[in-house]
């Protein structure tokens, strides 16, 4: 929406824009994937819009990339609307390199309410987890983004490693929170009006960057590391471990901790 320059923030949930023949360009662009790059769904805005149960506009993206081979692909949704496609996506996975990330904000289904309130409840979410693994599917659990005074301490983390490790999920990843200028001040009006005691440390934080301080995502990510840990979760090697996070690899962490990594 930012760049059909419509900047009121209530736009995006009523001013809705659909693709036509989006399978069609699709195939078109598949022509220019060349080896080793990665294809990301759902970097920009979830795939599985409400409006996707009736156009299946993803559906029909799914059907393109099931006919092809040696792709490495991520879906990334917080929709349990993506088991419906449950056929499309094995027949991915049996040609190409597929993994699906959920991303689940906090597993309190009270504040899911607040700060999705349009969401599917966390439960529904770490149960379509562990449908897509019981299929036979590489997926796993975002738990982003940390919310800063809210969802980024070691007991959050820790609970969301448990119920990641219960839906069988095959890894655990977290990014804080970054706010871009088109989304930063309607963040903001969300914290002042449900913890407006926390709005002074984001005035502070976010105020002259879009990213968190080193030492924080450093601290995030030691917690996230401890709690993967207790409950066996992110064992992977280092080749595993940078694809399962390429979709978000760069969210939140600040350049020079990225250069570092």
């Amino acid at each position: 929406h930012e760049f059909m320059e419509l900047r009121n923030p209530a736009d995006f949930e009523h001013k809705i824009f659909v693709k036509d023949n989006a399978a069609w360009l699709l195939r078109q662009e598949l022509r220019q994937v060349r080896p080793g790059e990665q294809i990301a769904i759902g970097t920009a805005t979830d795939p599985y819009q409400p409006i996707e149960r009736r156009l299946r506009i993803t559906q029909s993206l799914l059907a393109v990339l099931a006919e092809q081979r040696g792709l490495q692909i991520g879906i990334v949704t917080k929709s349990t609307l993506i088991a419906r496609d449950l056929r499309y996506l094995c027949e991915i996975a049996r040609s190409n390199e597929l993994t699906v990330c959920m991303t689940i904000t906090t597993p309190d289904a009270a504040l899911a309410r607040l700060v999705e309130p349009r969401a599917p409840r966390p439960d529904l979410r770490f149960a379509t987890v562990r449908r897509l693994r019981e299929a036979g599917l590489r997926a796993g659990i975002l738990n982003s983004p940390l919310l800063p005074g809210i969802t980024d301490t070691g007991p959050a983390l820790n609970r969301m490693a448990e119920l990641a490790r219960q839906s069988r999920a095959c890894f655990l990843h977290a990014n804080p929170l970054f706010l871009k200028p088109c989304s930063k001040e309607t963040y903001l009006a969300f914290i002042r009006e449900h913890f407006p005691e926390l709005e002074p440390m984001y005035r502070t934080r976010y105020e002259h960057a879009a990213f968190v301080p080193r030492a924080y995502a450093e601290r995030c990510r030691d917690l996230l590391r401890a709690a993967c840990k207790k409950h066996g979760l992110g064992q992977r090697s280092q080749n595993q471990r940078n694809y399962d996070q390429f979709l978000t690899r760069d969210a939140g962490i600040p350049p020079a901790l990225r250069e570092q990594e």
